[in-house]
């Protein structure tokens, strides 16, 4: 499962649970045309049940990197929600990497504690 939600102007809410294959890959990279127009945007991912993607899935998302870069460049801060302690702290040093994206994790039940980091 992607789903992914508009919450005003400058937020963008994803969440992300199971296995990516070609199909559901290419519906949710469709947060790349939900963000347009978004300036100095925040983030809130959260991560149910995490599954490798497929091999297409994979394929896929690296024929959007011109896009990702263009995407990501529209956003200042991310909170990721997950329980995985692999998953936060890749996430973490993702934001080291990425000039001007602030990335912090958080543990699924901390909610209000992502949503406060964001809009502090």
């Amino acid at each position: 499962m992607f789903e992914i939600t508009l919450k005003g102007p400058d937020r963008l809410d994803i969440q992300y649970s199971g296995k990516l294959d070609t199909e559901s890959m290419k519906s949710a990279l469709d947060f790349i045309n939900q963000s347009e127009g978004i300036e100095h945007g925040k983030m809130l991912f959260t991560v149910g049940e995490y599954a490798q993607p497929t091999l297409g899935a994979i394929a896929i998302e690296m024929s959007y990197i011109p896009q990702m870069f263009k995407f990501i460049k529209q956003f200042d801060r991310a909170a990721i929600l997950a329980d995985q302690d692999w998953l936060k702290k890749i996430s973490e040093l993702e934001g080291l990497l990425i000039p001007g994206l602030e990335i912090k994790a958080f543990n699924r039940n901390e909610e209000a504690e992502a949503e406060a980091w964001l809009n502090s």
